[in-house]
């Protein structure tokens, strides 16, 4: 039991690393003008770094259904982030992100519906609350004005669906009993061979300064590492209670550095979300924990007997 409760360490290390990349993932195209799409190709080849060394660790699983679930996992995290830049260049970001931000919705339900996995009350407050609060979190500032719905809109909830599967194909290859490091490498495959799809996208490499490349390989490799753990907290915690956690959790963090650094003060949406976001976690890390007791409790009580 002590062993599956390591979801909460690497669940807590993906919220460390994807809240300082989001606080600071956005320089360099915001300083040097860097395509989106050059950073999902640096990011790709980021990955490499992380998989390499989870790698040295453990031994990769030849099974066909680790190439399949992995590479499942790799093409809907990837081929969701390339559609993302489609959606943004069609679209009002203070809408897609809302929309994009749902995406545990669709773990929670997958993993409902087909895993069998059950929600307590107190945890499916936390989903709610958690659910909530990552909306609210991703409304941006001074959003508002009427727009029209169009292209933009089927490409965010197809973002939407394939981010909430990655996660669930995620927990379905643990269970299937592929190591973190097999999922993680065909993650790593997937991302690399949508690199010519992002070069066709931007119409070739862009020409760029030095600090361009560089200020996007130190951010991305932050947002490759934070993927394993990922990976890592789903393999060892229910996907329902991951999911909400971990993507609640990332922003907070981003909003407290971005007012660090920036000094830049939350919305009151994001005010509101920051308070959802802790309470709901709380709750699904409370219930999660209590579930794990229960049977330590029954086998104690077993074996006094």
């Amino acid at each position: 039991m002590r062993e599956k409760r390591t979801w909460i360490l690497y669940a807590g290390l993906l919220v460390l690393f994807w809240g300082v990349w989001g606080a600071f993932s956005s320089q360099p195209t915001e300083r040097y003008g860097y395509p989106d799409e050059m950073i999902y190709v640096i990011w790709a080849f980021t990955m490499l770094v992380p998989a390499a060394v989870a790698l040295r660790r453990e031994r990769f699983d030849r099974r066909p259904i680790a190439a399949v679930y992995g590479l499942v996992a790799g093409l809907t995290g990837a081929g969701g982030q390339l559609l993302l830049f489609q959606a943004l260049s069609d679209g009002p970001a203070y809408l897609i992100f809302p929309v994009v931000s749902l995406s545990p919705v669709v773990t929670v339900l997958m993993a409902v519906a087909l895993l069998r996995e059950r929600i307590g009350k107190l945890a499916a407050i936390g989903v709610v609350a958690a659910l909530i609060a990552i909306v609210l979190i991703s409304i941006p500032a001074g959003a508002g004005g009427s727009v029209s719905t169009g292209a933009w809109l089927v490409l965010a909830i197809l973002i939407c669906v394939a981010w909430g599967a990655q996660a669930f194909f995620m927990r379905k290859a643990a269970l299937a009993g592929v190591n973190d490091a097999t999922t993680f490498g065909w993650m790593t495959v997937s991302g690399l061979l949508l690199v010519p799809v992002a070069v066709l996208m931007m119409g070739g490499l862009p020409d760029a300064v030095w600090q361009a490349p560089a200020l996007t390989a130190g951010t991305q490799i932050l947002n490759s590492t934070g993927a394993l753990f990922l990976v890592m907290a789903l393999s060892r915690g229910s996907a329902s209670v991951v999911a909400p956690v971990t993507n609640a959790l990332a922003p907070v963090l981003t909003i407290a550095l971005s007012l660090a650094v920036y000094q830049t003060l939350p919305t009151i949406w994001a005010t509101t979300g920051i308070v959802l976001a802790i309470g709901g976690s709380t709750l699904l890390v409370y219930e999660d924990e209590k579930r794990e007791e229960l049977p330590e409790r029954l086998e104690a009580s077993t074996v006094e007997s």
